[in-house]
């Protein structure tokens, strides 16, 4: 693509991760695992994540590739994201079949009050600390049952969550280019049958970069559309090659992206501010309360309410509508808060004197369309030119199982009735 590492410069600041300090570049191998014999006559299925990649992308960019493959396999008009809408939750979805509140990621950033520790994305101990992740991963469910895999960045993957680790991969960074990242891909793929992944997650995250920073609407998010594209087309060209049997590839992304109104913030409310009583974490799109006192929850919601604009919400915790899975009844770890501010978009919550970035993601899907993220499927296990109603992301753990015939023994929120209908049996 013309401009491509211009645009490769342009972007290593861009993404969603910051990076701290000098990052190691060298795969982790798991010694002494080997694909079964079962497993080595089962399927391939290559995850494909782009973050950031909104629902409309494919073909408001025309992603040549991606429309192409999808078109002779599967496509949904929309996938929904877990709420709220933001890249480690729902990641941690996708891989795990569980809604945030369930397996325990709520937030990119959060604080446990049990563990009295708090969590950043972009702490590498905290990124590659299993004990902040709830559920079993693909890659763990894979393994567990005498199947290979590998990861590429996916979130997570370097942490030991579910009790084991991919056999193949990478500390997250930023290095490898999206062509370098389809090498690696295909390099394993090039493994003897006995060392050969079968399950294969693999995370671009320059869409979302540019979406923040330049907004959904403009030339750099169609470019960042067109370099992933270009990568996947790459990706099936070669592995085609290779003469594998029974590649499947599924593409999907954690959420959408909407330009929001940076320039007339919401005011955090300063009854917030005295953190001798409250702690609150403001993601932006979402502010959530943390009462210390929890005989007060009750006023401090009143007062809250009472003192709000038209353009936010204000919800105790086990009000918020059930179909968010992301109250009380819901938070199995005691990491929501009691009191959630919820902005209308494209409105959001900013300190005094902040500025934020042009695009952002995070609100409620089924109020902002924005906010819906993508599903396309193809290979020999799904259907051919079938289009799909929205469904919600958590349906995406017991498809991928489905077709890799693993089982599924611990409870998820995700339902194979929901995608059964992809495939061919």
């Amino acid at each position: 693509m013309k401009g491509g590492i211009l645009f490769l410069l342009l972007f290593v600041s861009l993404t969603v991760f910051s990076q701290k300090g000098n990052i190691d570049t060298a795969q982790i191998i798991i010694p002494g695992r080997y694909n079964s014999a079962e497993a080595q006559a089962k399927p391939y299925v290559i995850m494909i994540s782009a973050d950031g990649f909104r629902y409309d992308y494919a073909k408001k960019y025309n992603a040549v590739n991606l429309r192409e493959f999808s078109s002779r396999g599967v496509q949904a008009e929309a996938m929904i994201p877990s709420y709220p809408s933001i890249t480690f939750p729902n990641h941690w979805s996708l891989i795990t079949g569980l809604y945030p509140s369930h397996h325990g990621l709520i937030d990119n950033y959060f604080y446990d009050y049990q563990k009295k520790e708090g969590y950043a994305m972009s702490d590498r101990k905290n990124a590659e600390d299993g004990k902040w992740y709830g559920g079993i991963p693909l890659w763990g469910l894979a393994e567990k049952q005498g199947m290979i895999s590998a990861s590429l960045m996916w979130v997570g993957s370097a942490s030991d969550a579910g009790g084991i680790r991919p056999t193949y991969y990478y500390p997250y960074h930023e290095k490898f280019t999206p062509s370098e990242k389809v090498e690696k891909v295909v390099n394993w793929l090039k493994l003897p049958s006995d060392k050969r992944p079968h399950f294969i997650s693999l995370y671009f995250p320059e869409v979302d970069g540019s979406g923040h920073h330049y907004g959904p609407d403009t030339k750099e998010t169609e470019n960042a559309v067109h370099w992933v594209d270009e990568a996947i087309g790459d990706l099936v060209q070669k592995v085609n090659k290779l003469g594998l049997k029974n590649v499947n590839y599924i593409f999907v992304s954690d959420h959408g992206m909407i330009k929001v109104d940076g320039d007339n913030p919401l005011e955090i409310p300063s009854i917030l501010l005295n953190r001798d009583r409250f702690d609150y974490y403001n993601s932006q799109t979402l502010l959530r309360v943390y009462v210390k006192n929890p005989a007060e929850v009750r006023a401090v919601y009143k007062e809250l309410k009472a003192h709000k604009t038209d353009d936010y919400e204000v919800y105790l915790d086990k009000r918020l509508p059930a179909y968010l899975h992301f109250a009380t009844r819901d938070d199995l770890y005691n990491r929501i808060g009691q009191i959630l501010l919820v902005p209308k978009a494209p409105k959001v919550f900013l300190p005094k004197g902040k500025t934020t970035s042009i695009g952002k993601h995070g609100y409620d899907p089924r109020i902002v369309p924005e906010m819906k993220a993508t599903f396309l499927a193809w290979g020999p296990e799904f259907k051919s030119n079938l289009v799909i109603s929205e469904f919600s992301n958590v349906n995406v753990y017991p498809l991928v199982a489905e077709i890799l015939n693993l089982k599924i023994h611990q409870p998820i929120d995700g339902k194979i009735k929901v995608l059964r209908k992809t495939l061919k049996k």
